[in-house]
């Protein structure tokens, strides 16, 4: 009666064990369900393949420097509230307006003016003496020049007159973060770069392998590695006033989870990272458990890369839509595709367990059970 009792309870107790099988995430077979159209709450799955690798290259391309934001030439010095102006004016002799003055060389006789230094106001206007209130913001040193000759006709003679920007507070850039020291930095007309404030800020403190660059202008947010700016002339792209240029060390990881080695969030360059190196990072897959052809990248996608690669339609989440892509490792030819896979930041690498894993746990249970029962009888007797 005593074994009787103690084979039912190991039955229950194996049928509970079944019951309470754990998991380390969707299976191969719920993600693809959840990718078909009409699904409830549907994803787009998206299979890696050729046409899939050249439709993110491009993604990626749009999102440099140099073709979303653009270069131009560079503009003139143009005067802004708050910037600091010199001016000299002069009359030829016999003077009539101004006192004595040293003059320039040459014009010893030459009668001259130099005025105290004027911060432009918020009206965008200066005062001059004999000429009165004029507008200088959003006009270059040469228009006020020509400006304050024509106040002057009529009461100077042969009126010239130099207007020099003394301190640049309006046209300025700020750069930021992993340099040697943080900085606005006055644009002139000379047309500064990218590296150009980088370098007048110190340089990274970072190896530059390892470094981002991110740039803001107004409403746009865009980074690249610094190592593609230094490579590619054409991501040097000229300033705009109200730029900022911040310097980020290593930013980008992804997180790993399910039927790898290792589950983690993991690190990685600014240089940028493929789905093989991502594999590798972790220690590749696990042979008792990976389903290979269950390796998935998990990801928020802009609309347009969707449209043309998922097979039915998506729903979308703050304008995004969430996107599964899928690479089948028992094809030989993933292992190329994956090379030229690359990871963004935040993703999500997710290796599903391979569809026998459940009943090798079920048999790992039965044989504990069995082995439990028998050694408990056996000792009974």
């Amino acid at each position: 009666m005593l074994w009787r009792y103690l084979v039912g309870l190991s039955l229950v107790g194996l049928l509970g064990g079944c019951a309470a099988f754990g998991g380390s995430g969707p299976s191969t077979a719920s993600i693809v369900r959840a990718g078909t159209p009409g699904a409830a709450n549907a994803i787009a799955l998206i299979d890696v393949d050729a046409d899939a690798i050249a439709r993110l290259g491009a993604a990626h391309v749009r999102r440099a420097f140099a073709d979303t934001l653009g270069d131009a030439d560079a503009d003139p010095t143009i005067i802004g509230s708050g910037d600091s102006i010199d001016i000299t004016l002069w009359e030829a002799p016999p003077a009539v307006l101004f006192g004595s003055g040293a003059g320039l060389p040459g014009l010893a006789t030459s009668q001259s003016l130099n005025l105290p230094q004027q911060m432009v106001g918020n009206d965008g206007r200066v005062t001059i003496p004999f000429v009165g209130s004029i507008p200088v913001a959003g006009r270059t040193t040469r228009q006020v020049e020509r400006d304050l000759v024509a106040g002057l006709k009529g009461r100077a003679n042969a009126p010239q007159a130099l207007v020099r920007l003394s301190q640049n507070e309006a046209r300025t850039v700020t750069v930021l973060g992993e340099v040697a020291a943080s900085r606005r930095l006055p644009l002139t007309s000379r047309g500064e770069r990218v590296l150009d404030a980088i370098a007048a800020a110190g340089g990274s403190r970072q190896p530059v392998g390892k470094t981002t660059v991110q740039m803001t202008r107004d409403a746009t947010t865009l980074s690249m590695p610094l190592d593609d700016v230094i490579r590619d002339p054409r991501q040097n792209i000229r300033l705009r006033p109200g730029d900022v240029v911040a310097l980020l060390f290593q930013p980008f990881s992804f997180t790993a989870l399910g039927a790898g080695n290792l589950s983690a969030q993991v690190p990685f360059e600014a240089t940028g990272m493929s789905l093989t190196e991502a594999l590798g990072r972790i220690g590749g897959l696990r042979d008792d458990r990976a389903d290979i052809k269950g390796v998935f990248v998990f990801r928020y996608e802009d609309p347009e890369i969707v449209g043309a690669l998922a097979k039915g339609k998506a729903r979308r989440e703050d304008g995004k839509v969430p996107t599964v892509y899928r690479l089948d490792l028992s094809n030989p030819a993933s292992l190329l595709l994956s090379q030229n896979f690359a990871l963004r930041d935040k993703d999500l690498v997710f290796v599903s367990s391979a569809p026998g894993t459940d009943f090798q746990k079920f048999l790992g249970i039965v044989s504990s059970a069995t082995f439990s029962v028998v050694g408990i009888t056996n000792a009974v007797q």
